[in-house]
């Protein structure tokens, strides 16, 4: 079994900040692929379900972001998930928003629910990094990460949102890699088309 983590606040004042991007990754999933509701498990909500014939169990930590650990530790050690086995989305400042890059383990860069799963489980997990831009101020990334997505912010977060969903059978599979380049090629922009030859515009000719 796979355990894919989404990091978040619980509550719905939080449902739309950007800090909340992990959970609507797994929200998403659990949609695509028809994942049960989720019910209460250790600190958190979780649905288990399958992915491409992979067991999968989805969770969002309800501890609030500093205290993820309290909730994905006793979870995988329940169910004897290996560190390596578990995949945590989170927000990633550091990344442009909607680019998504996949790391396994490192530094939490700053974020708390990182270094809540380095002190109270592991940092050897395996991490999908979803950008969401920097405010460009470090003293504005507080409010900017308990803010609301701003609604054009909707022309890139729904599609990676379904983007995520769709690769998700590679990230079950555990084919980090492929999924990362599969997420990239849903979301590139569509490339201009190239006129066709004759199709040049032609000036409309003038009266006699």
């Amino acid at each position: 079994m796979r355990l894919i983590v989404g990091l978040g606040n619980p509550g719905a004042e939080y449902a739309r900040n950007r800090h909340n991007i992990g959970f609507m990754a797994v929200d998403a999933i659990a949609r695509r692929h028809g994942f049960p509701a989720f019910r209460a498990r250790n600190q958190g909500l979780a649905a288990e379900g399958e992915i491409a014939g992979e067991r999968v169990m989805l969770l969002k930590p309800q501890t609030y972001m500093n205290k993820s650990g309290a909730c994905v530790g006793p979870t995988a050690r329940f169910f004897k998930i290996a560190p390596g086995d578990v995949i945590v989305l989170h927000d990633e400042l550091d990344l442009p928003p909607g680019k998504v890059r996949v790391k396994t383990g490192g530094g939490a860069a700053g974020h708390n629910g990182l270094r809540s799963l380095a002190e109270l489980f592991s940092n050897d997990t395996v991490r999908v990094r979803l950008g969401i831009g920097h405010p460009g101020d470090k003293d504005r990334v507080a409010g900017y990460v308990l803010s609301d997505f701003a609604k054009a912010e909707a022309a890139w977060l729904d599609p990676l949102l379904d983007a995520l969903a769709e690769a998700a059978p590679l990230l079950a599979a555990g084919d980090a890699a492929g999924f990362a380049t599969r997420v990239a090629l849903l979301t590139q922009p569509p490339k201009p088309k190239k006129p066709k030859p004759g199709d040049a515009a032609r000036s409309p000719e003038g009266d006699a």
